[in-house]
């Protein structure tokens, strides 16, 4: 499970095995036991949360839009 980042307690991943076959690029989010995926294309929108509030997702779409580049590269260089 690679973790990219990390903010304000949250972890941003990606599992090892994203499916077979693999899913698009997206990144998970989790905080204790609430979860969220984006997806990261065409553009960041969310796919799924449990237990995150709207204004919370709302700021997690922020970070990863942010972030995209990094994720993006990440997760290339990871799955080659």
């Amino acid at each position: 499970m690679p973790v990219i980042l990390r903010y304000k307690g949250y972890t941003f991943f990606f599992f090892s095995n994203e499916g077979n076959p693999r899913e698009p690029l997206h990144i998970h989010v989790r905080r204790g036991g609430a979860t969220a995926k984006f997806w990261l294309e065409p553009q960041v929108a969310l796919a799924e949360s449990y237990g995150l509030s709207g204004q919370e997702l709302n700021e997690l779409a922020k970070v990863v839009g942010d972030n995209r580049q990094l994720i993006e590269r990440t997760w290339y260089e990871f799955f080659g």
